[in-house]
């Protein structure tokens, strides 16, 4: 379970990192929701992968940190998608109003040559 999920973290953030690299804004825009979730992942998997175990502490299992699932990463990463989404919302509204003010989505404004 653990080399799958490191090879899902390094493949969306080596693809984050192309298309970031990239020089149409819409690229880089999807480059940085790859990076994001690369990230995102990358916080959930340090609070231990633990399947079944309750984030609070019962009174049947005692008091045993190794017995349950850390909540911080899972609220840090809760909260990331949210601020990453409305991030994400606010640079497609920029990039369609300088496309419409440009006629183009390149960064620097000028067209692709081929």
């Amino acid at each position: 379970m653990e080399i799958i999920l490191s090879l899902a973290i390094g493949i969306l953030a080596g693809s984050g990192i192309w298309l970031v690299l990239r020089p149409r804004t819409f690229q880089f825009i999807m480059g940085l929701s790859l990076l994001s979730y690369a990230v995102n992942l990358f916080i959930f998997a340090m609070g231990r992968i633990h399947l079944g175990t309750p984030p609070v502490i019962s009174t049947e299992l005692g008091a045993d940190p190794s017995l349950y699932a850390d909540p911080l990463p899972q609220a840090l990463v809760l909260t990331a998608i949210v601020i990453g989404f409305a991030t994400t919302a606010l640079f497609l509204v920029v990039l369609l109003a300088n496309r419409g003010f440009t006629g183009t989505d390149h960064v620097d404004g000028r067209e692709e040559q081929a």
